[in-house]
């Protein structure tokens, strides 16, 4: 028997439901703020990543899909969508009209890295950005739209942790500070970030080893660093967050390793399943667009970790598959060739209709409508045939009624829509 592929997953029936409320949700939400929907390749030329998400990451580094594509040359299944978002706004010059734009994006990502329990080499996230506001009333927004979603799919023990990353004219000094203070601590480092201190030491603030966390735990804080624009733009984010009731806490280890990244930068994590997770991050990256080609325009946004929404969900609230609104219990031959014909033309009116041709006793027929969950039956014999009439049973409440064949589907269409 042919199995998946270690790393992947079936999302079944059962599951899926808890998905498609996510969606739902994500998309009413992000709607209501302005967002439109993009649609994106899951292939991309790796050149798109490798400049974007940086070389010396680890997802660049080993955990990209990567592989030739004839004349094309390299290509990769995309790590993350915010490249691709950005080559999209880029390449279709969407900022000629109007550099101001709300997009959101949802879809399958890819990583080789290690599978372990909630992590998957292919992965779904939801996606959000915005191009050409530089405020930092829109980060609080960006923020507070997140944590509206999180609060309508009821996702609790989740909690912002929010940092400033600066600007080019502030950074210098932080990262000034910051290499003093690794090359001090060089014995201590792992060898990831021994070769981060050299290349990118903001990254070595992220790295989860112990003795690294333990190293860089006097570390110097960005915050210090802040020239006054920075300074005031945090200061902002934080008052609107605050007059808005969102739940955060300053982190001042939460960094983004790149030079394009600016200002806000943002998680939310849950301990929900256990140690603490990340959920969601995201943040400003004002030198992104330009780095990949297009003008310089200013641009946020998030991705949400979908597979860890949706177990943190499912523990919070039951979501079940909705039962069909009418069930169709034909008996005999001439009343299964009726039902045939109702159920199909039912369904193309908007109701849900299940039947079934197996030759079912009506006792069998009431066993199946119950497992269906349906909520009312329609029962249909010779006797009913030769009278003209079908008996309609709410499931519920037990009451029933007949109903003329005459004009049938049209009766029950205006009964159920």
């Amino acid at each position: 028997m042919i199995q998946l592929i270690k790393g992947f997953k079936d999302v079944l029936p059962g599951e899926i439901e808890v998905w498609q409320t996510i969606e739902r949700a994500a998309k009413e939400t992000f709607e209501n703020f302005g967002f439109q929907e993009l649609r994106l390749p899951i292939v991309e030329k790796s050149e798109l990543f490798s400049r974007s998400i940086g070389d010396t990451t680890d997802i660049v580094e080993k955990e990209m899909y990567t592989f030739e594509d004839g004349k094309r040359g390299h290509v990769t299944l995309r790590p993350e969508a915010t490249a691709s978002v950005v080559r999209s706004y880029i390449q279709h010059k969407m900022y000629a009209k109007d550099p101001i734009r709300k997009f959101y994006t949802i879809g399958p990502m890819f990583r080789r890295e290690r599978p372990q329990k909630g992590r998957y080499r292919q992965f779904y996230q939801i996606d959000a950005e915005v191009f050409g506001i530089d405020s930092p009333y829109l980060d609080a927004q960006l923020i507070f739209m997140l944590a509206t979603l999180l609060e309508k799919l009821k996702a609790r023990d989740v909690k912002a942790h929010i940092n400033s990353l600066g600007c080019p004219c502030c950074r210098p000094n932080f990262q000034k500070a910051l290499k003093d203070l690794l090359d001090a601590k060089k014995e201590s480092l792992c060898e990831n970030c021994l070769r981060r201190s050299e290349k990118n030491p903001l990254r070595v603030l992220d790295c989860k080893v112990p003795s690294c966390r333990e190293a860089v735990e006097g570390a110097p804080s960005i915050l210090d660093h802040l020239c006054d624009d920075c300074r005031e733009h945090f200061e902002t984010v934080k008052a609107v967050l605050t007059e808005n009731g969102v739940d955060f806490e300053v982190d001042t280890r939460l960094v983004r390793g790149l030079d394009y990244y600016t200002r806000t930068a943002f998680e939310v994590l849950t301990t929900s399943l256990g140690a603490q997770n990340a959920v969601a991050g995201g943040g400003r990256y004002d030198g992104l667009v330009k780095a990949l080609g297009g003008p310089e325009i200013p641009a946020i946004g998030f991705a949400i970790g979908f597979d860890r929404l949706a177990e943190i969900v499912a523990m919070q609230q039951t979501i079940e598959a909705d039962g069909p609104t009418l069930y169709i219990a034909p008996l005999g031959d001439a009343a299964t060739n009726k039902a045939a014909t109702w159920a199909m033309q039912l369904a193309a009116n908007g109701v849900f209709c299940e039947t079934d041709f197996a030759g079912r006793s009506l006792k069998s027929h009431m066993k199946r409508a119950d497992k269906l969950n349906a909520a009312h039956v329609l029962m249909v014999g010779d006797d009913e045939l030769d009278r003209g009439v079908a008996a309609l049973r709410n499931m519920a409440t037990k009451e029933q009624w007949d109903l003329p064949l005459d004009g049938l589907v049209e009766t029950l269409v205006d009964r159920f829509n």
